[in-house]
């Protein structure tokens, strides 16, 4: 570990190493409970923290209610990408998973499921998103291609790049210039900020993700934003929060927003700074429970855009 480092996690004891078991045989009706966690079906955190901030978008482009077919398509695409994106990200982290304590008894990793059923579930899951967009216009279509190759390329970053999560951020935003694209037949550089904005929301709360795996990362030599950063990993996630809030309000006010944005602001930075005591000490539990409900603070954002465009 580097001097600089921050003291490992050890509020939980290091689970040994699992090896694969034989893929399940068993109906498609048996095998319904492994395909749903292996979307983490009953972990809808992920998706929220993506479907946030492309509603976020779809509002701003539409200058309020985008109507019912782009909402289907946005929220629908969000949940089936997210879910494909999980399948991609298993089958490329299956050896590491099977060493961290959080992930040792994943599907794939466990061997409940195999690579190629995996990786059919989630091209399959892919299409479905692809149909959902062919529904838009060819800005959107074209764009949705870039979107893919993101998330394609995501699981393989931490291996070559030092901050992982900033390449996370880039797929997890791809839905703002999409929402514009989708609603408006035009991205403009205000979409493109907002972006930029999110991914820093992005790399609070997957740095916040990254340090409750820490002690089993640095045994892995796995690169994380939560071992870059060192002992500054703390100030560094309250940093890229007032980032995000501060953008993401010059760019809202820059396009008339006020009163309702400014109330969901507020409600956003008073998380922001819960989440600054659940991390202050980087206890595994305080630092998961700040990933877990970080979905909130994307919520009170969306919800202050909504309200003000709805109230005008």
């Amino acid at each position: 570990m580097k001097p600089d480092a921050p003291p490992l996690l050890t509020d939980a004891a290091p689970a040994p190493a699992a090896g694969p078991a034989p893929a399940s045989a068993g109906s498609p009706l048996q095998s319904l409970p492994l395909y749903l966690d292996l979307i983490r079906w009953n972990r809808p955190a992920g998706w929220l923290l993506l479907l946030w901030p492309t509603l976020s978008a779809l509002w701003l482009a539409a200058g309020g209610w985008p109507g019912w077919h782009l909402l289907a398509v946005f929220v629908l695409g969000t949940i089936l990408m997210r879910s494909a994106g999980c399948c991609i990200n298993d089958v490329a982290d299956r050896e590491f998973d099977r060493h961290v304590k959080r992930t040792a008894q994943r599907p794939v990793t466990r061997g409940a499921l195999s690579v190629q059923q995996a990786l059919t579930c989630g091209a399959l899951l892919a299409l479905a998103a692809f149909a959902l967009v062919l529904s838009t216009n060819r800005l959107t279509i074209a764009w949705s291609f870039a979107a893919l190759a993101v998330t394609l390329i995501y699981p393989y970053a931490k291996r070559v790049v030092s901050m992982p999560q900033a390449v996370l951020g880039v797929a997890f935003s791809f839905g703002i210039p999409m929402a514009f694209a989708a609603a408006a037949n035009q991205i403009p550089w205000t979409a493109w900020a907002l972006l930029v904005g999110n991914l820093f929301w992005v790399l609070a709360y997957d740095t916040e993700y990254a340090m409750v795996d820490r002690d089993d990362d640095l045994r892995l030599a796995i690169k994380t934003s939560a071992i870059t950063l060192g002992r500054y990993d703390v100030a560094a996630v309250m940093g890229f929060y007032a980032v995000y809030l501060a953008s993401w309000a010059a760019l809202a006010f820059g396009a008339g927003l006020s009163g309702w944005f400014l109330v969901g602001s507020a409600a956003a930075t008073a998380q922001a700074i819960w989440h600054w005591r659940l991390i202050a000490n980087r206890s595994r539990n305080g630092c998961f429970k700040a990933f877990r409900i970080n979905h909130w603070l994307g919520f009170a954002v969306f919800a202050g855009i909504a309200l003000d465009l709805a109230l005008r």
